[in-house]
């Protein structure tokens, strides 16, 4: 039997190594966006399956009130990121081969990029309105044993992703505001944490 080559047998084990790999959620989420990405000129066919018109269902999620704010702001963070990707994954192709603008079927595929360009927008929109209300409420009072102590309204990591994913021209002094309403929370507890007491009571808002 004859024998391969040393540096070929690493290469095999290496590309069946990872062959049997299993994809995380977030992998998995994006799965049809990335599998156009990585091919060098995806067909006409291929980009006309990737649209921005099934969204409802996570944008009605992202917009429930009824949900807890951390919950809706990573939604908003899931679905921006993605309608991004999709623009992302038009613009590249058609970088690569302007041809695929004039072929059968290219109306489709750039009628869907339109949309996407529309949907992302629209998106946007209610994202960074979402975003700049927490930003000016990120706290809200607790009244405790009778005593007031200031609680965050939502997780604050969540709300610093959403900032850099948004980034807005005023990102920086946002991320400071988030950074402010964080030293006010840690304020509070301290007190509150040396006086033992425990209870709940009516919340109100707070800067």
């Amino acid at each position: 039997m004859r024998c391969l080559p040393a540096a070929a047998t690493v290469l095999f084990l290496s590309v069946t190594g990872c062959a049997g790999k299993e994809l995380s959620s977030d992998e998995r989420l994006d799965r049809e966006t990335a599998s156009l990405t990585v091919k060098d000129t995806p067909k006409a066919g291929e980009l006309e399956k990737l649209n921005c018109e099934n969204t409802a269902e996570e944008l009605n999620k992202a917009r429930n009130v009824n949900r807890p704010e951390t919950d809706r702001l990573s939604d908003y963070i899931a679905l921006y990121d993605s309608l991004r990707k999709r623009i992302q994954t038009f613009d590249d192709a058609m970088s690569r081969n302007p041809d695929l603008q004039y072929r059968e079927g290219a109306a489709n595929i750039v009628n869907a990029r339109e949309v996407c360009i529309q949907q992302t927008a629209d998106v946007r929109g209610e994202f960074e309105t979402y975003i700049r209300e927490l930003v000016d409420v990120p706290t809200v009072q607790e009244i405790k044993g009778g005593n007031t102590v200031t609680i965050a309204r939502l997780d604050f990591n969540t709300l610093r992703q959403a900032i850099e994913t948004l980034a807005p021209d005023d990102k920086d002094a946002l991320l400071n505001r988030v950074s402010n309403a964080e030293k006010k929370v840690s304020a509070s507890a301290e007190p509150a944490a040396e006086t033992g007491n425990t209870g709940s009571g009516k919340r109100r808002g707070g800067k």
